[in-house]
């Protein structure tokens, strides 16, 4: 699954574009009761809620690919009767017309969704014609598949907040009405994942709005996945990891500073070989320890962070990208400048240093030569009328500037 696959899915959004054939869902309050269900026609919609419903399905889908929306692979036992994707299938073939899966599948949510609100379930199907593409990216007049797919979007619905407003019956100001206001949704999923512009059954592409907090209990127990950890929180664990192995904090940012310049261009070298948007690098257990060699750290500090970083990573290492903190990078660069800038000003401070003492030492002197660095072992001195004389040898196309003007 790439950007590209979730951005075809999410540019059909729109009023011309969209095909969804049914809306269901399910209201459910704080204390997990069901307060109403929701069956509707899409395209039957009021033109207000069909735009409000269409921008839900769209938020669905925003963020970026890795940290908000994230591949899950179904195990082979939730594969099998009785298993969280044959139960997906089942709903999505039933194009959602099935009021008893539904509400199991309503259940499964409210029992497992740990959210201590009111929050609003909705359940999307779709049929999408997906067209052939030529290699240079045009579409031909012919069908490669027709992609069938559920959307689901979970909503928090919260009360506005209190205040003042302006009272038209009684023609004054008081304190306004307060209402319940469905919001974006905060977690999600597309069942079956879309994958190079084909159905993949085998997985789900699970969205979540707080990438520090993506509901894993969903992905779980409502999904059957394992969870699987966003870019976020592999950037946390691994700044955990150089901040565990060295305690002093300044030093310890000091080097997460260094490690992620190396990370940086690690990522830069590779893209000289590969293309890095269809094969990312990835960051093993092995690959580590050159980034931490090039950080010159003590022994000790550097086997903790490789030790660390092996028990954490090893089975699933992550990309570079899922580890660059793009703060950090723009920190480093411009320390560097300003270390640069630094370096740049002693170099001029000593230039003029030197330029001084010389203008002190020519201070001294009654008569200052200078000549061209081959013409130096020439130069002979005697004393002629019993005066010290400088003898310095001239050819018939060479030329003197004598304080300024050019004479002999």
């Amino acid at each position: 699954m790439t950007k590209k696959d979730v951005s075809e899915l999410k540019k059909r959004f729109k009023k011309d574009d969209c095909t969804f054939t049914k809306l269901c869902g399910c209201y459910v309050n704080g204390e997990k009761n069901k307060i109403l269900n929701l069956d509707e026609t899409f395209l039957n919609l009021k033109e207000e809620e069909f735009y409000k419903y269409l921008e839900i399905a769209k938020k669905t889908l925003s963020g970026t690919v890795g940290n908000n929306i994230l591949q899950l692979e179904f195990p082979l036992d939730e594969e099998k009767a009785g298993g969280k994707q044959q139960f997906l299938m089942g709903l999505k073939e039933s194009r959602l017309k099935n009021e008893g899966l539904l509400d199991s599948f309503y259940q499964l949510i409210i029992d497992n969704y740990d959210y201590a609100g009111n929050y609003l379930i909705l359940v999307y199907h779709d049929a999408y014609d997906v067209m052939t593409k030529t290699s240079d990216n045009n579409k031909l007049d012919e069908s490669e598949e027709v992609y069938e797919y559920l959307l689901c979007a979970v909503c928090p619905v919260t009360l506005t907040k209190a205040g003042l407003g302006y009272l038209e019956i009684e023609n004054r100001i008081g304190p306004r009405n307060r209402d319940w206001v469905v919001n974006a949704p905060d977690t999600g999923f597309v069942f079956p994942a879309f994958s190079n512009r084909s159905s993949d059954i085998h997985s789900v592409m699970y969205y979540t709005k707080d990438a520090k907090e993506p509901h894993k209990e969903f992905m779980e127990f409502v999904l059957g996945c394992p969870p699987k950890e966003t870019a976020t929180e592999q950037k946390h664990a691994f700044q955990n990891i150089i901040s565990k192995a060295i305690p002093d904090e300044e030093k310890s940012n000091f080097v997460f500073m260094e490690i992620q310049d190396s990370l940086s261009q690690l990522k830069e070298e590779q893209a000289l070989y590969k293309d890095i948007k269809k094969d990312p690098v990835i960051l093993t257990p092995d690959s580590i320890h050159e980034v931490i060699e090039s950080c010159d750290l003590p022994e000790e500090i550097s086997k903790k962070i490789k030790n660390s970083y092996g028990e954490k990573f090893g089975d699933t290492p992550p990309v570079v990208d899922h580890l660059l903190d793009s703060k950090v990078l723009a920190a480093s660069a411009q320390v560097k400048k300003e270390k640069a800038l630094v370096e740049k000003v002693q170099q001029l401070q000593e230039k003029l240093e030197e330029v001084t003492t010389s203008e002190v030492n020519e201070a001294d002197c009654d008569v200052i030569v200078r000549v061209k660095p081959e013409k130096v072992q020439e130069i002979t001195s005697e004393f002629i009328n019993g005066r010290k004389c400088i003898i310095i040898p001239m050819d018939e196309d060479e030329h003197v500037d004598l304080n300024g003007i050019t004479s002999f």
